[in-house]
């Protein structure tokens, strides 16, 4: 998820310079000493930062802080490089051409993603021990003891890491031993299916193809079209609550 790009770009320029004069008005009527106003300073620019990175863009450091100086500073007298009205219509511009450049990387990504895919999942399903289900959802049998399997809207307690393809971890419920408590209608399909082949006490490996987990928008760290590995420990059933 790229940040930035949610906003409209009208409302990214009254953000941006909001942000600025709250930050000046926080320094003049709080007696604030020189590391606080130092320290709000270098938030506020961090923060607008992190927005005008996510838009690709080369800045000039020198017209950008010319920019907020006149912003905070000016007074009807000041003779600003373009009017706000001007400046509104550049991020406008300028915001909409980073989403488009930015939807069509993110589809470029998706088919090298989706590619990938296929070809993992292909090789990985003709390994020995690798199971694949009517979905889609290739499973291996880590340990398999128990009886006990859960039901689709089952509360469960479980470990869980999950990984890439290249087996990069990208979560972990290991690392400190902090089981989760999770309710199977919460999850992405091809978790949800796979932990109801489990019995309890099971060790599972699944592996899920992105039609059953993010598909092709991704999630946050997930990148469009990206098969997920999950180990997973069945720890127990929990009991619910009637409604």
């Amino acid at each position: 998820m790229y940040r930035g790009l949610s906003f409209t770009a009208k409302k990214f320029g009254a953000l941006l310079l909001g942000l600025i004069m709250t930050s000046f008005l926080q320094a003049q009527e709080e007696p604030a000493g020189d590391q606080k106003k130092s320290d709000i300073s270098y938030a506020y620019g961090l923060i607008i930062g992190a927005d005008l990175k996510s838009m690709g863009l080369e800045f000039d450091y020198g017209a950008l802080d010319q920019g907020l100086r006149d912003s905070i500073e000016g007074t009807e007298d000041t003779n600003y490089r373009m009017s706000f009205e001007d400046a509104v219509l550049l991020v406008q511009n300028t915001y909409q051409e980073a989403m488009e450049r930015q939807a069509e990387e993110n589809r470029a990504k998706a088919e090298e993603n989706r590619a990938k895919e296929v070809i993992f999942l292909e090789n990985n399903g003709k390994r020995q021990g690798v199971i694949t289900t009517v979905s889609g959802l290739q499973y291996e049998v880590i340990r398999g003891v128990g009886k006990e399997k859960p039901g689709p809207q089952a509360l469960v307690r479980v470990y869980y890491e999950g990984k890439f393809a290249n087996g990069e971890i990208f979560d972990s419920s290991y690392s400190g031993n902090n089981a989760i408590e999770i309710r199977l209608d919460q999850v992405i399909p091809g978790w949800a299916e796979g932990v109801q082949l489990m019995g309890v006490g099971d060790i599972f490996t699944f592996y899920i193809p992105s039609r059953l987990a993010y598909g092709e928008n991704g999630a946050g760290a997930i990148p469009p079209n990206t098969p997920l590995v999950f180990k997973v420990e069945l720890l127990g059933i929990l009991p619910q609550e009637e409604n």
